[in-house]
């Protein structure tokens, strides 16, 4: 796995953003360690708001801010070119950087130079850790939960966080493991499972999760969707090499097509829940769903106790929104089991 070292306080910068759904990364970091952040730092034309203390390069430094930490990405994980002014300016001012877009910043020549010359660190956390296997299939000790989404960027990584973090007040042994940058940069290690060559994604989800005490819960934090018509194949990917024996579908109220790609409607979750046991199968036979995350954001606290209570009556299955009530229904399913 990777892990990955950075020093903290952390400025999140957020470029000409305006499209929250690409800011995760920040918003992530903003939520589950703000602590960690003295601000956010935007470029001409962005409007994202993390909810931190807008900040020039210059003023975080006077603060305190160690790291900038990209907190945002295109499609396809590029570095724009007025990125790498604004980049450059940070390291001139003390600042590390820390990244988990595709592109490298140990690709930039410019930012290279920059880091060497004034003993600056440049940190590449989409990078994944050489001579990964092929998947086995094996079945390996342990037990495992994977987020399984209808759609990217609607709750999988939250959902998987604060399962975790409810299993431990219950005294339940688990583990959070992240496979993707957010995570990696919030717990401080894990698989950047969509960087893997294709074929050894299982592989590398099979290393995320080795063998484990008997009663010892992976809560593996999901990538895609098992529908998504760009990023279903590292889904399929982890599903297998993850092996769960429990999965928790998550979705967002109101999301009717997949983001970015307007021509493909969503999918149910009965569509989600059956694909997943379908292919998932294939290397746990006992797979099965125990409950429906869901990002309630858009609605108030009388139309998403409302939503969710028809989601339950529908599927059978405990239904919440993690971050407003808080997943002790599906916690306890999970001990159960």
């Amino acid at each position: 796995m990777n892990k990955v070292e950075i020093s903290a306080p952390y400025l999140i910068f957020l470029g000409s953003e305006t499209n929250p759904t690409y800011a995760k990364t920040g918003k992530g970091i903003a939520d589950w360690q703000p602590e960690k952040c003295v601000g956010q730092f935007h470029l001409p034309g962005g409007t994202v708001d993390l909810g931190l203390t807008e900040l020039s390069l210059k003023e975080a430094v006077e603060k305190g801010a160690k790291t900038l930490v990209v907190g945002t990405a295109t499609i396809g994980g590029g570095i724009p070119e007025d990125w790498i002014t604004a980049l450059k300016e940070a390291l001139e001012l003390g600042l590390d950087i820390a990244a988990g877009v595709h592109t490298k910043l140990s690709d930039q020549p410019e930012l290279v130079e920059a880091a060497k010359r004034l003993g600056r660190t440049l940190t590449d956390v989409r990078v994944p850790p050489k001579s990964l296997p092929v998947g086995t299939g094996k079945k390996r000790t342990g037990k495992r939960l994977l987020t399984v989404g209808t759609d990217c960027a609607l709750g999988k990584k939250y959902t998987a966080l604060q399962l975790a973090k409810e299993l431990e007040v219950m005294s339940v042994k688990s583990t959070f493991r992240a496979t993707g940058q957010t995570g990696i940069l919030i717990s401080g290690e894990g698989m950047p499972i969509d960087a893997v060559v294709a074929d050894f994604v299982s592989g590398a989800a099979e290393v995320l999760s080795p063998d484990n005490d008997s009663d010892h819960w992976d809560i593996i934090e999901g990538q895609g969707s098992l529908h998504h018509p760009g990023y279903m194949a590292v889904s399929v990917g982890l599903l297998l090499g993850s092996q769960p024996d429990a999965f928790v579908v998550c979705t967002e109220a109101g999301r009717t097509h997949v983001s970015g790609w307007p021509d493909f409607p969503l999918p149910s979750i009965a569509e989600v829940i059956q694909r997943a046991i379908d292919i998932g199968r294939r290397t746990n036979p006992a797979i099965q769903c125990v409950g429906i995350s869901v990002n309630t954001s858009s609605l108030d606290d009388a139309e998403a106790k409302e939503y969710l209570a028809q989601l339950a009556k529908e599927h059978g299955l405990p239904a919440t929104d993690p971050m407003r009530f808080g997943m002790a229904e599906i916690a306890a399913a999970v001990k159960a089991l």
